[in-house]
């Protein structure tokens, strides 16, 4: 086949003598030139052409064959389809001897190939194809070949093809194999010896991008390809910047393949650790199951006795779901037996996300997100260095499905699994599992369609279903039989009725009723005070058991509008104050009947109790609550004159985003009836991008000496008409170089697959085991910006975190929190990225966690060092590497990790 079987992507060629091109204009005197002169780069020799042709350059004569029927059988073809060429300066076809001469910008197309060149001869007679380069005006060779055959694409210096025994020689070419898209090959002599083996002589293997000055590549003296499958060389060593490295071996094999990702070994990493020796760390194997599927069996061995077993996979179908699933085990083995400090522990970890496309089902909804474990393993693994999770204690998850029937009334049925640990308490509260159900409001007293109005019309119920089952227990119990002999299950039953009209236009009032009924398969009885066991017995009482109540609310609210002008002229245009003040009232009667006595002491002392108690959902009520609820909320924005001056209406602006108080009075409350003032509000700053949150607790009531609120108004007791018992103030400000241009943000690393916080204020989560901790610069498909002469601009990015608790319940009178915290990049080049993340306690004086990090793209290469430099959590980590994850176990990495805490 023409040109299509002399080429493919692994084909290489070297650069050969040129003679100079031909000059058209200088032999206008001339109607025949030599072909040596017309084509210098062509290779001369007996094999393809003997002796020297001359080229009639002023005509072309045709042949017509006297002979119309010939005894001879023609000979077959070696082309199925037509060929289309063309050229800029010269083209012509012989026919006598069967050759078409192409030159300059000659183009080739035969099906799916295409061959660009210089100069182009095609021999019928030989069976053979020569493409080369020509000479500019400035002597420089350009014009290289170019081929491509469906999407493989080569660029050698030179290609010599034999189309009869399907053989070829190519000089110095480059292509880049499909292994991902990442590995580049070159050579300076290839050899094709048919469609499925060729030979390599001084070859190159790398993944860099700059194709003719590689930063490094793999030397390969002599090696076979075999298209699509594999490389095999002999010895073969690593040059970094075209010097050699000891870096080599004898022999080596390289996979090539058109799919994303192959099966095959997991090259560990090797080190050392003061207390647990040397290690092989992170080796194992990877499957590729199939497309939707892959596999990654890791694990790790210290010669102290430790070791360690991870499993790591991936799915996805589209359109459908995608997700993720990790489990590790850790046997961890500390100094040495006989020394002080030796001891054994296990630990593992449970990590699975799955999340279903929108789009699947809309009637039905499964998603997993899980984190699971032993309390202590972001403290102690060799592999997890997750700052987040250490110093929030609380690792937490959710597994859910929900399922809608729809029709009239809907009814809505969702199943959830939660779990919530405290990693320093190491108590572990689960529902395995919670059922909700619910249906959709119904509204007896209304048309089916239109506008509802009134109170009747307005009146509606819906049924709404909560089943629990709880678990409570600690690390050590985890999923044994004690951990299921406490278990407490309980139903809720909730049917609220309410409605919801205006009053003189104006009021907005809404009126419900809520009746619960409450089930439980525990519940317990309270035996009179035993003087041989010095307690008042409890017996568990194992059977259904119920009680029902209700309660009764309102509430009454309107808004209101108030608007202050300024004078013409005047930046601030108006001010307007919104305000939507609103009362309600709670009722909720007493629930004697479910209260019983019974003697608590020797004393006789008697005390009431309820059967129910310990239960999921409470106790009844005890004694009638007679509530009047009283809030107002504000809002503040303002008009100004825009500064953009083709603007028609002023900008509008918020000065406060809310100002809420809020109390209530108990009238059926013997004593301390008003309840704290609370006050919380937001102030919005720089448009919006900074809010400042605060909140006090206001109390009316004085205190005694040991801090009892007594029935007396602390403005009577010689005080402030409120006591300020409690005030907070948080604020965050995420601000970069793009702040003033684009709103959003770049982060470029995920702290949250393993289950880390969503910002780097408390650093960046290391996962030794994850191949993609480095992952590639995203904005490398980027357009860059052009900067000014004399100017640069340097990416960077800030945020911040402020908080500050005040207490003063008791007269202490302290700030009991006051730290802010901040974490920052900045990209000093291109290619040099450094980072921070730290705090200051202003109570402490001293400073939070602190982790300083500089990374280092080497094009080929990535370069990451992060080092915590002081507190518990000391530790650095250095990685250098190739970012292909074709090799990327050519690398090196050193850490210390934090020291272990007792």
């Amino acid at each position: 086949m023409l040109i299509l079987l002399f080429c493919h992507p692994f084909l290489f060629a070297q650069e050969t003598p040129v003679k100079q091109p031909l000059n058209i204009e200088a032999r206008k005197d001339s109607s025949q030139v030599s072909i040596k002169e017309a084509l210098p780069e062509l290779k001369i020799n007996d094999s393809i052409i003997a002796n020297d042709i001359l080229l009639d350059t002023t005509q072309i004569s045709t042949v017509q064959d006297s002979i119309k029927k010939d005894s001879v059988p023609p000979k077959k073809q070696f082309i199925d389809d037509q060929i289309k060429y063309k050229a800029k300066d010269y083209q012509k076809t012989v026919r006598s001897e069967n050759k078409i001469y192409l030159y300059n910008e000659a183009e080739v197309y035969y099906q799916d190939t295409e061959l660009k060149s210089g100069v182009i001869v095609i021999d019928y007679e030989k069976k053979e194809v020569y493409a080369g380069r020509i000479k500019d005006s400035t002597g420089t060779l350009t014009q290289a070949p170019y081929f491509k055959q469906g999407n493989n694409i080569v660029e050698p210096d030179s290609i010599r093809y034999n189309f009869d025994t399907q053989r070829a020689l190519i000089w110095n070419s480059r292509s880049e194999q499909t292994v991902g898209g990442e590995m580049n090959v070159f050579a300076e002599v290839t050899k094709k010896e048919n469609d499925s083996v060729y030979f390599l002589h001084e070859g190159k293997l790398t993944t860099s991008k700059n194709l003719d000055d590689p930063e490094y590549y793999i030397r390969v003296r002599k090696a076979k390809f075999v298209p699509k499958k594999k490389v095999i060389a002999g010895f073969s060593n690593m040059y970094i910047a075209d010097v050699p490295t000891p870096i080599a071996v004898p022999f080596a094999y390289f996979p090539m393949s058109e799919k994303s990702s192959e099966s095959g070994l997991i090259f560990p990493s090797f080190g050392e650790v003061n207390d647990r020796g040397y290690f092989l760390q992170n080796g194992g194997y990877y499957f590729a199951v199939n497309d939707h599927l892959d596999l990654a069996v890791l694990g790790d061995y210290y010669t102290n006795g430790s070791y360690g077993f991870r499993t790591e996979t991936n799915y996805a179908v589209r359109y459908k779901f995608r997700g993720n699933f990790n489990f590790r085990f850790e046997n961890l083995v500390n100094s040495q037996k006989g020394f002080p400090d030796y001891s054994r522990q296990t630990q593992y970890n449970i990590q699975w996300s799955h999340n279903q496309d929108a789009k699947a089902n809309p009637n039905s909804r499964f998603s997993a997100s899980l984190n699971l474990g032993s309390s202590r393993y972001y403290k102690d693994s060799y592999n997890q260095v997750n700052t987040g999770n250490h110093m929030q204690n609380t690792l937490t998850s959710s597994i859910s499905y929900s399922k809608s029937f729809p029709g009239y009334p809907a009814v809505n049925l969702s199943l959830t699994a939660t779990h919530s640990q405290n990693t320093n308490t190491e108590v572990i509260n689960m529902t395995l599992p919670t059922l909700q159900a619910s249906m959709e409001r119904i509204y007896p007293f209304a048309p089916k369609s239109g506008i509802k109005k009134g109170f009747f019309q307005n009146i509606n119920f819906q049924y709404n279903l909560r089943a629990e089952n709880r678990f409570q227990t600690t690390d050590s119990l985890f999923f044994k039989k004690e951990m299921f002999e406490d278990a407490k299950t309980g139903f809720r039953h909730s049917i609220p009725l309410s409605t919801n009209f205006k009053i003189f236009k104006y009021l907005s009032t809404s009126v419900s009723v809520n009746y619960d009924d409450v089930w439980q398969l525990k519940t317990i009885r309270r035996h009179d005070y035993d003087p041989e066991l010095e307690e008042a017995p409890i017996d568990t009482i194992n059977g259904f058991d119920r009680f029902g109540q209700y309660n009764f609310s309102a509430s009454l609210g309107t808004t209101l509008y108030g608007m202050f002008t300024f004078k013409e002229g005047k930046k601030i245009q108006a001010i307007r104050h919104t305000m939507r003040p609103s009362i309600s009232y709670g009722y909720t009667p007493g629930f004697d009947q479910y209260y019983d006595e019974y003697i608590a002491n020797e004393e006789g002392e008697t005390r009431e109790y309820t059967r129910f108690e310990g239960g999921i959902y409470g106790t009844p009520s005890r004694g009638n609550s007679n509530n009047i609820g009283i809030s107002i909320s504000n809002t503040l924005e303002a008009k100004v004159t825009d500064k953009d001056t083709t603007a028609t209406e002023p900008k509008k602006i918020t000065l406060l985003n809310n100002l809420n108080f809020s109390t209530s009075y108990n009238i059926a409350a013997d004593s301390l009836p008003w309840s704290p003032l609370r006050v919380t509000g937001g102030v919005p700053l720089f448009d919006n991008k900074m809010t400042i949150n605060f909140g006090a607790t206001l109390d009316p009531y004085a205190i005694d000496n040991s801090g009892r609120r007594i029935e007396k108004f602390n403005i009577d007791n010689g005080g402030s008409l409120f006591r300020l018992t409690n005030a907070n103030l948080t604020t965050s400000y995420t601000i970069s170089s793009k702040t003033f241009k684009d709103s959003s943000i770049d982060r470029k690393n995920d702290n949250t697959r393993s289950g880390g916080r969503d910002d780097d204020l408390f650093g960046v989560q290391q996962d030794f085991s994850d191949g993609r901790m480095f992952p590639d610069d995203e904005d490398e498909d980027e357009e860059e910006e052009d900067t000014k002469f004399y100017g640069a601009t340097l990416p960077w990015d800030l945020r911040l975190a402020y908080s500050m608790t005040y207490s003063n319940s008791n007269r202490q009178n302290e700030i009991s929190n006051n730290s802010l915290m901040f974490s920052g990049n900045v990209e000093l080049s291109p290619k040099w990225r450094m980072g921070i993340s730290s705090g200051y306690d202003f109570k402490n004086r001293g400073f939070t966690y602190t982790q300083l990090r500089f990374e280092r793209d080497l094009e080929s290469w990535r370069m990451n060092f992060s080092w915590t430099p002081f507190g518990n959590r000391t530790s650095w980590y250095f990685f250098i590497g190739i970012k292909s994850s074709m090799l990327s176990d050519i690398k090196w990495e050193k850490r210390r990790n934090p020291d272990r805490q007792l």
